[in-house]
């Protein structure tokens, strides 16, 4: 076999095992070695002058061969390609941000504990500024986010009232500097229509209104409906009001723009207007208020369980005793309102009647709150019609959870249910006001009752069946 089969061999046995590079390295050096075997030396070792041996071997003839027999491989075969490796973590901020949402029962000391500050960090925080006040009460719901690069530092604080307010404190050489946050939401209307079947409350859940806006919308025409007895079954009531969003997330519900109430034919309507002082109030389309000088019922849910009556035989004592008052029917912790602006003259218990709270109001009259579980106003405080000055209990003489509600007249005790009837009209809108008032309700009054008008004639259309 000649040499040249030989690397032709060679080069197909191994061309699978070695680069290109490898195997023309490998032949090379095998040439020469058999070059310098076939130079022929004495056997004394000593080398020959002048001689020298010519090896018939031609080198183009040894490269084709090689390129023929290594056309079957790539250089790229045998390369081991390294496996694509995951792309580097890009750097990640260390920086830890705690998010505490206030619970019932939390302090701000506590709070501080729990996010790993101490004491001195939080005194630190609260004698920085004026609107460092704000951790002087906070109340549950209060959303509290901390910005801690490391154990015990804090660099910012985030508090938020609500999603729409706050403050920001980020520390600086100085303590700590404030900003207040404040966004504005997106303010979009929202229409519902109720047919009362049980209560105006369980109407209203069962279209889905926010609860706060029916206890409002019982409040505006609580000086013209008593919601325990007026009501009747298929009474219809619709509402408008406006949904806040934020980013396009619903965070909460915002004022009723107007609403109406058809009470045994007869229809209520009230509209929101802000006066020049800034007052805002709910008018009728004539203009006058829908705030009486008292509303007809302190609670917003409840039942009747003992009326005014001056003959009563006491439950407890068995003996013929005036029940000067009205007694409502209610879970504890329901709560109680104002039934007319006045003064806390009393709040404090006071024998049978338990816990008590006395309002002073304008002129000759005032209204007692007796049972009450417990307080939320004290005395000497101003209070609004409509306000919860407490909530429903059974201390003292009660035998159960209620309310017994009292209303004097120049000392004089009279019937809280029909006491009403003298009581003075409603104010109106002064008469140099009445343009502005025609000016700012009549797109809005337009479109609310075109809304009634609409969804009343689909409420009420007859079955196709």
């Amino acid at each position: 076999m000649d040499i040249i089969e030989i690397f032709k061999q060679y080069a197909q046995r191994y061309s699978q095992l070695f680069p290109r590079e490898h195997l023309y390295t490998a032949i090379g050096l095998a040439v020469a070695l058999v070059v310098l075997l076939l130079i022929p030396g004495d056997d004394k070792g000593a080398a020959v002058p002048n001689q020298s041996i010519s090896v018939p071997v031609e080198l183009s003839t040894v490269e084709d061969e090689l390129e023929e027999a290594t056309t079957a491989f790539e250089l790229s075969d045998f390369v081991v390609m390294e496996e694509e490796s995951e792309p580097a973590p890009e750097f990640v901020d260390e920086i830890i941000w705690r998010n505490i949402e206030v619970q019932s029962g939390d302090s701000i000391s506590t709070i501080f504990q729990k996010v790993g500050l101490s004491d001195q960090d939080m005194f630190q925080l609260l004698n920085s500024s004026d609107e460092a006040k704000i951790l002087d009460r906070i109340y549950p719901g209060y959303q509290l986010d901390f910005k801690i690069p490391e154990q015990g530092e804090l660099e910012q604080l985030r508090i938020l009232k609500n999603p729409l307010e706050g403050v920001l404190f980020t520390r600086s050489d100085n303590g700590y500097t404030a900003e207040t946050i404040l966004k504005e939401a997106q303010l979009r209307q929202s229409f519902k229509v109720g047919t009362i079947a049980d209560s105006l409350f369980m109407a209203g859940q069962q279209e889905q209104i926010p609860a706060v806006h029916i206890m409002e919308m019982a409040n505006i025409f609580g000086g013209v409906i008593d919601f325990i007895l007026d009501p009747r079954q298929g009474d219809q009531f619709s509402i408008l009001y406006e949904e806040k969003y934020l980013d396009g997330e619903f965070i909460g519900t915002g004022e009723i723009l107007a609403t109406q109430y058809v009470n045994q034919g007869t229809t209520y309507t009230a509209v929101r207007y802000i006066d020049e002082e800034g007052e805002i109030g709910y008018y009728s389309p004539e203009g006058e208020s829908m705030r009486k000088a008292f509303l007809r019922n302190p609670l917003d849910v409840f039942r009747i369980s003992s009326n005014f009556n001056p003959r009563r035989r006491h439950p407890i004592l068995n003996t013929i005793r005036a029940h000067k008052g009205t007694d409502y029917a209610a879970p504890t912790g329901t709560p109680v309102r104002a039934t007319s602006d006045g003064r806390v003259t009393w709040a404090a218990r006071n024998g049978s009647f338990g816990n008590l709270i006395v309002l002073k109001h304008s002129g000759e009259f005032e209204t007692k709150y007796a049972h009450l579980s417990r307080y939320a106003v004290k005395k000497g405080e101003r209070v609004r019609q409509g306000q919860v000055i407490g909530y429903v209990g059974a201390t003292g003489g009660a035998t159960g959870p209620h309310l017994h509600y009292e209303f004097l007249m120049g000392g004089t005790h009279q019937n809280p249910r029909t006491v009403h009837n003298k009581l003075p009209k409603a104010k109106a809108i002064d008469s140099a006001e009445m343009d502005r008032f025609r000016s700012e309700t009549a797109s809005l009054l337009e479109q609310f009752s075109n809304l009634n008008n609409s969804l009343y004639l689909t409420i009420n259309q007859p079955s196709a069946d």
